[in-house]
C-alpha cells in the first residue's frame, strides 16, 4: 500500500459514485443503522445530471417509478420532472438523510485484501480500507464514442450529447445526430423545434413506442399487465396501441427487432424510444432519416447507401458506458468484455464476492436502483448486526 496517502479504517461500507445510486445505498443503509462513506470524484453530488444533460430533459417515466427510496417527489412537480427538478430533488434527498460525500476523490483502484478479509480504496488523497465495497458509479460514466472512418477529417462541429445543452445555438444550421435513442430521438426534436435542418441516423432496428396510450404512461400500464400477463401478451398489446397511435415506423425508414419490446430490453438491454413527438416531425420530413455511416468527409458524411451529404454540426447521441474495470481489481463482479458492467445479468447483478456490491447497473433506470439499494442494504445489514453482536457478546 502507498505510504503517501492517508489511511483511513471505514467500519461501514465504502460506495463509490454519489449519484442517485450511491445516494439511494446510502439512505438504505442509514434506515438499517449501517454507517457509510460515499466519494466522488467530481466536485459534487449527482455530477451527471449537473454537468452533462441537456435543458429541456424530463425524466422518461412517471415519477413515481422514479423516486429513491423512503422520499417521494414533491406533489407539486409534475408527472414527468425536469432534469433540473431532479437534480433539486436528489440534494434535498442528500439533506435529508444527512449525506455528506467526499467529493473531489476519484478511485484509483480497490483491491481486496484476502489476507485480511478487507478491501483497499485508493484515492489521489486517501486509502480506505473496509468490510464492504459497493460500487454506484452508475451505467453511465462515459460517453461513448464510435470509431468512424474520417469522423478526425471532419471539420465542423463535432460534439457528443454530454456537452450538448440546447438547439438555439444551431438554428438554420445542418445538423447529423448519430444515435436513435430516446437521447437521440429528444436531441433531434429540440434542434427541429429551434430551426436546425435534422438529419438522424438509424443504423440498427428500434422499438419506438408512445409515451402515452389514451393518456396513461405507457410504461405504468405494462408494468400492470405483466402482473396478469406473460411478457410475449404485453408486448403484443405495446406494438398493438403504437402501430395505431404512431402508424408503421417502417414506412419511413425504422425497422423494429422481431422481439417483442419488453423482451428486447430483456435479452439485449436496449430500452424502446418512448416518443414525445419527434416521430411526428420524422413522419413530416421535418427530421430526415438516413442510413448507417460509412465514413465521415471533411464537410460531411458518406451513407452506407453511397449518397453524401454536407453538414455543419455532428451530435453524436451514442450514449455512456460504465468505466468500473479500469479501477476495479475483481473480477467476480465486473466483467469488461460485458461493457464493464455484472457478470450476472439482473436480477442477480447486485452481488459479487468478498463483500463487493452494485447499485445501479440492473438496466432498469431509476426503478431498478431502488430495488438494487434495498437487497444490498438488507444484504450488508445482516452481516453489520451479526458482527456487532458478537463483538457485543465478545466485550
Amino acid at each position: 500500500m502507498s505510504s503517501k496517502a492517508k489511511r483511513f479504517w471505514t467500519p461501514g461500507p465504502v460506495i463509490v459514485g454519489a449519484g442517485p445510486s450511491g445516494l439511494a445505498a446510502a439512505a438504505c443503509l442509514k434506515e438499517r443503522g449501517v454507517p457509510s462513506l460515499i466519494i466522488e470524484k467530481e466536485s459534487c453530488l449527482a455530477s451527471l445530471w449537473k454537468l452533462k444533460i441537456y435543458d429541456h430533459l424530463q425524466l422518461h417515466l412517471p415519477k413515481k417509478f422514479c423516486q429513491l427510496p423512503y422520499v417521494p417527489f414533491p406533489r407539486e412537480y409534475p408527472a414527468y420532472p425536469s432534469g433540473q427538478q431532479f437534480i433539486t430533488y436528489m440534494e434535498a434527498y442528500a439533506n435529508h438523510f444527512e449525506i455528506e460525500p467526499l467529493l473531489g476523490q476519484e478511485v484509483q483502484w480497490a483491491k481486496y485484501d484476502a489476507a485480511m478479509g478487507r478491501w483497499w480504496v485508493k484515492t489521489h488523497e486517501y486509502e480506505f480500507m473496509c468490510r464492504w465495497l459497493i460500487v454506484a458509479t452508475g451505467e453511465n460514466e462515459v460517453p461513448v464514442l464510435p470509431k468512424i472512418a474520417g469522423i478526425s477529417e471532419f471539420r465542423g462541429r463535432l460534439l457528443h450529447t454530454s456537452t450538448y445543452k440546447n438547439g438555439v445555438e444551431f438554428r438554420a444550421s445542418k445538423v447529423l445526430v448519430v444515435g436513435c435513442g430516446n437521447s437521440g430521438m429528444e436531441i433531434s426534436f429540440d434542434l427541429c423545434k429551434n430551426g436546425a435542418q435534422v438529419s438522424l441516423v438509424v443504423r440498427d432496428k428500434v422499438h419506438i413506442l408512445p409515451k402515452k396510450i389514451l393518456g396513461r404512461s405507457s410504461f405504468a400500464i405494462s408494468v400492470w399487465l405483466l402482473k396478469w400477463f406473460p411478457v410475449d401478451v404485453v408486448d403484443r398489446f405495446l406494438l398493438f396501441c403504437s402501430r395505431l397511435v404512431l402508424g408503421d415506423t417502417k414506412q419511413i425508414g425504422i425497422q423494429r427487432p422481431k422481439m417483442g419490446p419488453l423482451q428486447w430490453k430483456n435479452s439485449v438491454g436496449k430500452t424502446p424510444v418512448l416518443d414525445d413527438g419527434a416521430f411526428a416531425k420524422i413522419k413530416s420530413g421535418e427530421i430526415k432519416v438516413v442510413p448507417g455511416i460509412q465514413k465521415f468527409t471533411a464537410k460531411g458524411a458518406e451513407f452506407v447507401n453511397r449518397t453524401v451529404k454536407e453538414f455543419d454540426s455532428i451530435i453524436l447521441a451514442t450514449g455512456y458506458r460504465s468505466n468500473v474495470s479500469s479501477w476495479l481489481k475483481e473480477a467476480s463482479l465486473f466483467n469488461q468484455k460485458n461493457n464493464n458492467n455484472p457478470q450476472d445479468s439482473y436480477p442477480k447483478n447486485w452481488k459479487g464476492k468478498n463483500g463487493a456490491y452494485s447499485v445501479g447497473f440492473a438496466r432498469q433506470g431509476l426503478l431498478g436502483i431502488s430495488m438494487d439499494a434495498h437487497k444490498v442494504a438488507d444484504d450488508i445489514a445482516s452481516q453489520w448486526n451479526s458482527e456487532t453482536r458478537h463483538l457485543w457478546l465478545d466485550s
